[in-house]
Order: structure tokens, then sequence, then C-alpha cells
């Protein structure tokens, strides 16, 4: 078995290779990566069974690589290893998991024993091991009452690259009818239905940017969440202007 580990941090990475070697004595060979790029070019060009992947790495991000990789591979065992719970990250992950991945996403609080447990059922035994705060934030956005439903989430990412209601209706499949009922639900869900205003100036705020502006506050969305939304939209412009008559 050979495993990858994507890390930036030295010592997180040299903490990642004495878990990973004791807790896989299959492991013949430990590759190590310090960005996504490189990480990418090693899955392409060796034979990886399996990636530890952080995160936020330069170049490209863990969420990023894991992306071009699972394109690429999707049987892949991942374990993304992380500071961070927040929604936006985990939605992230959720949207580009593989239906036949295997894959685990524990926080770098957890201790060393739950991290060898860890590698060791997403590597060896084929089990997804998610640690138990990212269970709770994916359970919230499954409530439709608590978090936004998958449509929302796919409008509030839409007018954060800010697209018309017209360009969202025609990318979605969608009337603008149904964009602005979805506008709505998230409005509501954000807590900004009614935009305060003043005598003297009118609405306090734009519903669109204020709903973007506290969905950045509350951790729904982030960089790189947004810079793979804003390549997706590139490609989505680009294959409708080669199908546009001319």
């Amino acid at each position: 078995m050979n495993i990858l580990i994507a890390e930036d941090d030295p010592f997180h990475r040299s903490f990642l290779s004495n878990t990973v070697r004791n807790a896989l004595p299959s492991c013949e060979t430990l590759y190590e990566a310090v960005d996504g790029k490189e990480a990418i070019d090693i899955v392409l060009k060796k034979e990886i069974d399996g990636v530890v992947m952080d995160l936020q790495m330069p170049v490209f991000s863990g969420i990023a690589a894991a992306s071009t990789i699972w394109a690429k591979r999707p049987d892949m065992r991942i374990l993304f290893w992380s500071n961070y719970s927040d929604e936006a990250y985990v939605r992230g992950i959720s949207r580009i998991v593989p239906k036949e991945a295997v894959y685990g996403y524990l926080l770098k609080t957890a201790s060393e024993h739950r991290l060898g447990l860890a590698v060791l059922g997403v590597f060896q035994e084929d089990q997804c091991i998610i640690d138990r705060e990212i269970r709770g934030v994916q359970q919230r956005t499954e409530d439709i009452h608590e978090g936004l439903s998958n449509t929302e989430f796919e409008v509030l990412m839409d007018i954060a690259l800010g697209m018309t209601d017209k360009s969202i209706a025609a990318r979605r499949g969608i009337s603008t009818r149904s964009v602005q009922s979805r506008l709505k639900q998230l409005y509501e869900k954000l807590g900004i239905e009614h935009v305060a205003s003043q005598d003297n100036i009118g609405p306090a705020f734009n519903s669109r940017t204020r709903s973007v502006a506290i969905a950045l506050s509350r951790g729904l969305l982030n960089l790189e969440g947004m810079s793979i939304a804003e390549g997706q939209l590139k490609l989505w412009l680009s294959e409708n202007d080669e199908h546009r008559p001319n």
C-alpha cells in the first residue's frame, strides 16, 4: 500500500508520517506533497492507494486538489485533516465526493490515537470516518428548517458570483420566478426577508449583497469554495458561448 501525505506544514507532515506508519504496517511507500498541485502530480504519476489531505495549502487547496484527483480516480480514498469545521468546507467536500468514494474528515484537534484509527478505517477497512463535530455540521445542513437546502445554497453561490436572476435561471434550467422564490427562501433562512428602511434613505441594505455578507460571517462561504465555483461558472459560460448562434 502506498500513501500520500499532502500537508504544507513540516511539523504536521512529520506527525502524519509517523502516525500513518504506526497505523498501517502494510504501507510500503509514503509520499509527501507540500501543496495541492504537487499532490495531484504525485497521484497521476505514482501508484497511490490513499491520500491524507490538508484543506488549506498553497497553490491548490485541499478541496481543489481532491476534486481534480477524484475526477481522474473516483475510487481514491482521501482522509481530510483540517483545522476547519465551517459549513463552507463541509459543503465543499460533500459536493465533490464521488458516490463510490471512501473518505474521512478529521479535525486536527483529534488525538494521535483517533487519527490512527481513522487512517486504518479509511485506507484499510473502507470505512467513511467523519469527526463528530463535522457530522453535526452535516446534519444541520440536511435539516430543512435549520440549514440551507442544496437549491438555497446553490442560489447563494450564484449571487455571490454576481449572477443576475436571468443568468441563474438559464444556468439552472428554471424560470426567473423560481429563482426569485429560491432567493426569498434564502433571505428567510438568513433572517433578512425584511430589509430595514430609513425614511430619508430608503432600504438600508441590498438583499443580495447582505445575504452574501451574512453567509461569509457565518462560514457558509469561503475562498476555496468560491474559487471552485468561479471555475465552474467560467466553464458553463464557455460551453454556452460555443453553442450560441453567430
